[in-house]
């Protein structure tokens, strides 16, 4: 029996990364994905790689921090698929203090970091709610609860997500809902490789063994191990954790302090 039989599960972001070893893991372990990503080749790759591994599920091609496009394509979800499992997992990343974030920029990280996953919750919780039980696990950060150099914008929207996690855990625990969020540190993952490549080109190797060692277990994660947490989190072997920041982060935020 898989921990995840006859449940569905929608993950957000699950086209590339995190989100694509999330959605692949709980798959595997029976759950029926729904994949929403504003990039619809990466969604489909994600299922095309489900489907090819004996799973099953969808892809709903949408942009969460537009909440008309929220509202309208959830509609789509199957009506004999209940949503179990709810992974806020969608999220982009800024690089910068105060003074060289622009405003642009700062607006762009709230609105789907932190509005992006309040137009989720604000459609799942009320079907959870009906139902009085469901497991949703929000994407947070390290930098949700230790300072971050240069990571203005993207700190705010990460402490945000932990403090939405905190409320969603608190107001809807009577209902049967538990909610917590993960807090990796640095992921191994393409934005990584993509991010050494624009900005240090001449010094990639280097650059990269400097970052991997700075987090205190010497390497960075990778996205399956930060997808294994996610899946303890939404079994039923996690059933007395709700509300809790589960760090996943090679002693960064403990060790580094």
């Amino acid at each position: 029996m898989k921990r995840f039989d006859g449940k569905t599960a929608l993950v957000t972001g699950g086209g590339s990364g995190i989100g694509y070893c999330v959605s692949t893991r709980l798959a595997s372990e029976g759950a029926y994905v729904i994949i929403v990503d504003v990039d619809a080749v990466g969604a489909n790759s994600t299922l095309e790689k489900i489907i090819s591994n004996g799973g099953a599920g969808a892809v709903l091609v949408c942009d969460i921090s537009n909440r008309s496009q929220v509202t309208r394509v959830t509609k789509d979800i199957p009506d004999e698929c209940d949503i179990d499992i709810l992974i806020n997992n969608a999220g982009i990343a800024h690089v910068g203090n105060i003074e060289n974030t622009a405003e642009a920029d700062f607006d762009r990280i709230y609105n789907v970091n932190v509005k992006g996953i309040y137009n989720v919750l604000s459609v799942i919780i009320p079907l959870m709610k009906q139902r009085r039980k469901g497991v949703i696990v929000n994407m947070a950060s390290v930098a949700s609860s230790v300072g971050i150099a240069d990571r203005f914008a993207y700190s705010m929207s990460k402490g945000a997500v932990m403090s939405m996690t905190y409320s969603i855990a608190k107001d809807y625990i009577d209902y049967g809902i538990r909610c917590n969020c993960v807090a990796p540190s640095r992921v191994h993952t393409p934005f990584v490789d993509n991010f050494i490549a624009k900005n240090y080109p001449d010094n990639a190797e280097e650059m990269f063994d400097k970052l991997s060692k700075s987090q205190p277990i010497g390497r960075m994660g990778t996205p399956e191990e930060i997808a294994s947490a996610v899946a303890y989190l939404c079994s039923e072997e996690a059933s007395f954790i709700t509300g809790t920041n589960f760090p996943v982060d090679g002693g960064f935020i403990t060790l580094n302090s």
